[in-house]
Formats: structure tokens, sequence, C-alpha cells
């Protein structure tokens, strides 16, 4: 039975690319996973989404009789007996996706919300020398490694990875080469060029349905 990936049925351009359901196409993509998509409004919410998304976000997903919400969750539920979390390594992948939810992605958004959102110059200075400093963290982590694990490519390294893509985009990583070059070898996966495509154009395809008459 194909999975079921409920996004929204428009966003305007900024976030396309970004919409959280990149994570779990990305990771469908790289198990050879078939999944459609179904798609809730971006604006005014529904009951119906409520009873899905208690938060009216998205992604969610149904899996059979299954139904999950939460990126995170989605991709440890995906990614459970894998090759992309292998058992030998199981703690420490899940550790590093949680790391990357906790750790990491907080600095990164408390950053694009004060210099994209609210456009605070002063706010978006302070907190981007807070996400500096724990980029500079992980790339001492990562140290000479290709991945997280080493050398083996995780479900952990595709979200760190897709959470790192906009301060990449924005200059953040030009100074932490070993990052940068992280971000690109994970980003120039077959799997993520897969998924970023049918993204936009899912987006494209809802510019159409919105200008027909």
């Amino acid at each position: 039975m194909s999975l079921i990936l409920t996004t929204y049925d428009w966003v305007p351009d900024a976030p396309r690319g970004f919409v959280r359901d990149i994570r779990v196409r990305w990771l469908l993509e790289e198990l050879g996973r078939s999944y459609r998509v179904e798609t809730v409004p971006s604006r005014g919410k529904t009951a119906a989404h409520l009873d899905s998304q208690p938060f009216h976000q998205v992604p969610f997903v149904r899996d059979g009789d299954l139904t999950l919400f939460e990126s995170g969750a989605i991709l440890l539920h995906l990614a459970e007996g894998t090759g992309l979390m292998p058992d030998a390594q199981r703690p420490q992948v899940q550790q590093w996706l949680i790391a990357a939810l906790n750790s990491v992605e907080p600095f990164s958004m408390a950053w694009i919300v004060a210099r994209f959102f609210d456009k605070d110059q002063a706010a978006a200075a302070r907190r981007e020398l807070l996400l500096r400093q724990r980029l500079g963290q992980l790339q001492a982590a990562l140290g000479d490694h290709d991945w997280l694990m080493g050398g083996t490519f995780t479900v952990a390294d595709l979200l760190m990875a897709d959470i790192l893509r906009i301060p990449a985009q924005n200059g953040l990583l030009d100074d932490l080469h070993g990052l940068a070059a992280y971000v690109e070898r994970a980003t120039d996966r077959p799997a993520f060029r897969k998924a970023l495509a049918d993204q936009m154009a899912h987006w494209r395809a809802a510019d159409d349905r919105k200008a027909a008459p």
C-alpha cells in the first residue's frame, strides 16, 4: 500500500523547497518507496486537518493504519529497519537525529525568524552569533568524516543537511568548509534532487490551479 504524504495545497514563493514535507519526500526517494500526495489548505485551516495534526502544520503521513505527524517522528518511523538506520548504530543515529531537531534547528529557526520575518537586524545579528557557535560545534563533531556516522549516510544526515540548507544558502557556512562540503554531498544525492524537483512541481501545479478560471 502506498504511503500518503500530506502537505499544503499552496504556499508563496519564499518557503518553496523548504516546506518540511521535503524531508519525508527525500527519505522515501532514498528508500525507493512509493507514495502519493494529498493536501490541506495553507489558509483557512479545517477540522479534518486538525484531526490529523493538532497544530495545523505539515507534513503528516498515513502509513497503513498509522497516522504520524512531526517530521522527525516520521523519519524515525520510515527509516526503522532500513540501511538508513543500521542496527549496529541505531542509538547513535537516533541521537544525531534528535540533536538536529533540538540542538541545531532551534538556533537556525531563531535566526531565520529574526532576519526574514521580523526583519529585526539587531536580533538577527545576536542570533547569528549563537547559530555560528552551534555550527562550529557541529563541524568539530563531524571532523574529517563524510557523514555523522563516519562513512555511512543515515537518516540523521538527511535531516541535519536539510536543516543546514538555509544557513548554507545565506553564507553562514562560507568559513566552515567541512560543513559546507557535508551539505553539498548530501544535497547532491539523486534522491534529494528528485524530492526537491517533485516538491517544486507540486507548487507549480498549485499555481496553475489557482490561476484557472
